[in-house]
């Protein structure tokens, strides 16, 4: 039995050709409605500039000053040269050589003496090698005779020092006097200072102390030196 129907009249044949070609046409024609623009006619300004019109601008003019050029220095003064006339005849020096021939006599230098100079030194009573002997303490050792020493000269100021002279002045209570002096290279007692309460008895102390016998030097490497020496005098003035 013959199909009634022609096999090219089938309509679902190019369906899909024909699907893709319907919406390509359809996604150009809504991207074309939605570009599209308009614009009103009236309000478009062109902005154009009318060259007549334009206000020409006023430019103030302005006076230079001229200032005047400065004066000209004054003219220099010309210079007075003096011209003076060298009268001083000016010696000429003549230096000789000091070459010598074998004829030139060579004078021969005697010998020059040097002559030491003593310099005077001070060496502290405590440390000194040798210390000054006083009258009636040359016996025994170093320490001996410095201990010796000292020992005499306290006797001699309490028995030569006038201690009435205190109450004298008004002075009262404990009373010390420090008392510097020097043993010098020949024995003798020099450079006398003292400190007190009271001026007077600084010269009593002072004159105590110059009435100390001559002692043997003291010496240090065998040569005699100076040797300071210091001593408190201290006394309580009765009431």
């Amino acid at each position: 039995m013959e199909p009634k129907k022609n096999p090219k009249a089938n309509v679902g044949r190019n369906s899909s050709l024909y699907f893709a070609i319907g919406l390509a046409l359809m996604l150009f024609l809504t991207n074309y409605a939605i570009n599209y623009k308009t614009y009103d006619k009236e309000e478009i300004d062109v902005g154009m500039v009318v060259m007549e019109e334009e206000i020409e601008e006023e430019i103030p003019l302005t006076e230079q000053i001229q200032t005047p050029p400065p004066p000209p220095p004054p003219p220099a003064a010309p210079e007075v040269i003096e011209i003076v006339e060298d009268e001083v005849e000016v010696e000429e020096t003549v230096i000789e050589s000091t070459e010598v021939d074998q004829e030139t006599e060579i004078v021969e230098v005697e010998e020059v003496e040097v002559v030491e100079v003593e310099e005077d030194i001070d060496v502290p009573f405590s440390v000194i090698e040798n210390v000054p002997v006083f009258p009636g303490c040359e016996k025994g050792n170093n320490q001996q005779k410095r201990d010796c020493m000292s020992e005499q000269i306290q006797k001699f100021v309490q028995k030569k020092f006038n201690t009435d002279l205190a109450s004298d002045l008004g002075l009262s209570g404990r009373q010390r006097i420090n008392v510097i002096f020097k043993i010098d290279k020949t024995g003798s007692v020099t450079g006398i200072r003292s400190r007190a309460p009271h001026p007077a008895l600084e010269k009593e102390a002072a004159r105590v102390i110059n009435l100390l016998p001559k002692m043997k030097p003291g010496k240090q490497r065998g040569k005699p030196v100076n040797v300071p020496y210091s001593l408190p005098i201290i006394f309580q003035v009765q009431d």
